[in-house]
């Protein structure tokens, strides 16, 4: 019989037809053989994205690991790796050995230490993963979008941030995206909206809404209760940067991560996660002069208020790009509000 079984996965002969037995072994024998050779790694695999996205890396590698200053395991098979990724030689470090990595880390929400660690960082980065030869994926936020186009986002959103972080993540992309342009790396941008889900700790969304209402008290919104705004749900989100990261179709690209279309208003938000928690959905608006008030004793507000304008507007982000892609449910907010609250009892 002349068949090749090596035809169903990138070798030579093109035979598809045929079911010997023997050679429908072989094949199996080789897809698990060739999964357990895919290195993948999380830089910051400790964040709201990067456990989620250990999980799902579980569909394409046998080979995960999860890099932090104190990596936890998610899967049982996970390699662990600790590194101050502020430090060049640990970035170097943490990509040797890798097919893939992924960019998942947070660094703390401040304008000084986003000027002075992410440059360095994705410049560390993107040059250990050449001299290593990995492919890069970088989970990123809306930031750097015109704020005239917050109400409708898509891939081709004008640049053209406003803000000092917004800036920052502007500069960030645009390094990564020339050297893909260059043809130095393989690379994308898995892009994604503010988020939510179960067990994040650093949601905005979850903060302000969903813990005062559990707590009896009045959830907290900015601006305009009667603004849409998006959400992503950090499973989907991690589900799909696996998608992307393992489809050699999607680099070169930016890509918005899958979220629901028809976003609520923010006081649909509440009562919604009200109703779920059996509660009123009291509610309280602070508006740009009250949180620039606040910011003067609290560091966090103070850094809050130049990203106001996210709240001031619409703001719907279209994922359609990855819809029409991939076969993908996309987790519709009632669904996702429902195991949040579910998640926090």
């Amino acid at each position: 019989m002349n068949c090749k079984v090596g035809s169903f996965i990138g070798f030579d002969g093109v035979n598809l037809e045929c079911s010997c037995l023997t050679h429908i072994k072989e094949l199996y024998l080789y897809i698990e053989s060739n999964k357990t050779k895919r290195m993948q790694t999380i830089l910051g695999a400790g964040g709201a994205i990067g456990k989620d996205l250990a999980k799902s890396l579980q569909t394409y590698t046998e080979l995960i690991r999860l890099v932090g200053r104190n990596p936890q395991k998610v899967n049982e098979a996970d390699q662990l790796f600790k590194a101050d990724l502020t430090q060049k030689e640990d970035v170097f470090k943490a990509v040797q050995g890798s097919e893939i990595v992924y960019i998942t880390v947070g660094f703390p929400y401040k304008t000084s230490v986003w000027k002075s660690v992410w440059p360095s960082f994705m410049r560390n980065v993107i040059d250990a993963c050449k001299e290593h030869k990995c492919k890069l994926v970088f989970f990123d936020n809306v930031y750097m979008y015109d704020p005239s186009h917050i109400p409708h986002m898509t891939e081709d959103t004008p640049i053209n941030p406003t803000s000092k972080k917004g800036a920052v993540r502007a500069e960030i992309a645009e390094m990564l995206m020339d050297e893909v342009a260059g043809g130095n790396i393989e690379a994308l941008i898995a892009r994604s909206a503010d988020f939510y889900g179960p067990g994040i700790n650093n949601s905005v969304l979850q903060e302000a809404v969903l813990k005062p209402l559990k707590a009896g008290k009045s959830a907290n919104w900015f601006c305009s209760l009667d603004k849409v705004h998006s959400y992503t749900y950090t499973p989907d989100a991690a589900k799909a940067t696996a998608i992307l990261g393992n489809d050699k179709k999607a680099y070169g690209q930016v890509w918005h991560v899958p979220t629901a279309a028809s976003p609520p208003t923010g006081r649909e938000w509440i009562e919604a996660f009200a109703k779920e928690l059996n509660v009123k959905p009291k509610s309280m608006v602070a508006g740009k002069f009250v949180i620039r008030l606040m910011g003067l004793f609290n560091p966090i507000m103070k850094e809050f208020v130049e990203m106001l304008y996210q709240y001031d507007r619409d703001y719907v982000f279209d994922s359609s790009k990855f819809e029409k892609a991939y076969d993908f449910k996309t987790t519709s907010y009632s669904e996702g509000i429902s195991e949040v609250a579910k998640f926090s009892k």
